[in-house]
């Protein structure tokens, strides 16, 4: 390694370790965390695991803990990749710039061995809006996560298509939004992923025509265990109140399975068996072998009553269980 590489390496350590002290951050949790299994070879599933860092998002927003830590709290938690969040950094990229940011979490995967899965983009403008102008600015500000990824190593972003609740409306507007950002990030070997994540992302058949409708290699979906509200009761708002739900989540877990290249393993709470209380996830896990899915899997928390922790390893050790069940 020459000299202006372990000088750009010393660097990041030394801002990212400053940019921890100011804000007294600290590794360790503040109570007692259940530990990690330990994954034998012999029990290895079909799939690896991935932690998405939503499932960590109140340690970051609520604590105002360091994002930084994401790679060692996920090697800790048993887990092999990292499904970055995009606005997690927005502090730090404002703080550091956005390439110290993403330099500092290349030179941090490596030092804890993790694999850079993906990043789940927000917050960059609406591919999906009507607006053609709206939409063209739209991937021009995906396009740096874009690059991002690719230095990372990792293969796709997750993109958000919210735009408009009529589907006539919607088709064209999507198509044109993702093929743009996909052509552009084709030249970096990047993937552009659709995730069921509410209004008409969430209504199955007419994703996957967008999808069909888009025809290119590195254009596909993120299939979401959780996230079918396709309708709010106040139908402006993202999130909020559901008013209509999508009628068969398996069949549409099934369907966008068929697209997939990357997968959410969402779950919100558990029964005293350890088992999910709204979805079968032996169920969808066996539908996942049978899509021939050998890819990471992403496990992510949004429930309540149990800590952050507590969640993430009770839907590991879930999916851990299922994979013994599949045939």
């Amino acid at each position: 390694m020459n000299s202006n590489i372990i000088s750009k390496v010393n660097s990041i350590f030394i801002l990212v370790s400053f940019f921890c002290i100011i804000q007294s951050c600290k590794n360790k949790a503040t109570k007692t965390e259940p530990k990690p299994t330990q994954i034998t070879q012999e029990a290895s599933p079909f799939f690896k695991l991935s932690l998405a860092q939503w499932s960590l998002h109140k340690y970051v927003l609520e604590e105002k803990k360091s994002p930084f830590h994401f790679a060692s709290q996920a090697k800790e938690l048993g887990f092999e990749g990292l499904e970055y969040v995009n606005h997690l950094y927005a502090k730090e990229i404002e703080t550091l710039g956005f390439d110290i940011v993403i330099d500092s979490l290349l030179v941090l995967s490596k030092k804890h061995k993790m694999r850079n899965v993906l990043i789940m983009i927000d917050g960059q403008g609406d591919l999906a809006d009507p607006d053609v102008t709206v939409r063209d600015k739209a991937v021009e500000n995906h396009k740096q996560w874009v690059d991002a990824a690719q230095k990372l190593g990792c293969h796709s972003i997750r993109v958000n298509t919210f735009g408009t609740n009529d589907p006539v409306l919607w088709v064209p507007s999507v198509v044109d939004g993702l093929k743009k950002l996909a052509t552009y990030a084709a030249t970096k070997n990047i993937n552009v992923l659709c995730e069921n994540h509410g209004w008409l992302s969430s209504d199955v058949p007419v994703l996957m025509d967008a999808i069909s409708k888009v025809n290119m290699a590195n254009c596909g979906t993120l299939p979401d265990f959780g996230n079918w509200c396709i309708k709010r009761k106040d139908i402006t708002a993202k999130w909020g109140e559901c008013e209509e739900v999508y009628p068969n989540k398996y069949k549409g877990i099934e369907t966008l399975l068929t697209k997939a290249k990357a997968v959410s393993a969402k779950a919100y709470d558990f029964d005293e068996n350890g088992n999910e209380t709204t979805l079968d996830f032996p169920r969808i896990i066996q539908m996942v072998k049978d899509a021939n899915y050998r890819g990471y899997i992403g496990v992510e928390y949004e429930g309540d009553r149990l800590s952050e922790n507590e969640g993430i390893i009770a839907i590991r050790d879930l999916l851990l269980k299922s994979a013994k069940i599949v045939k």
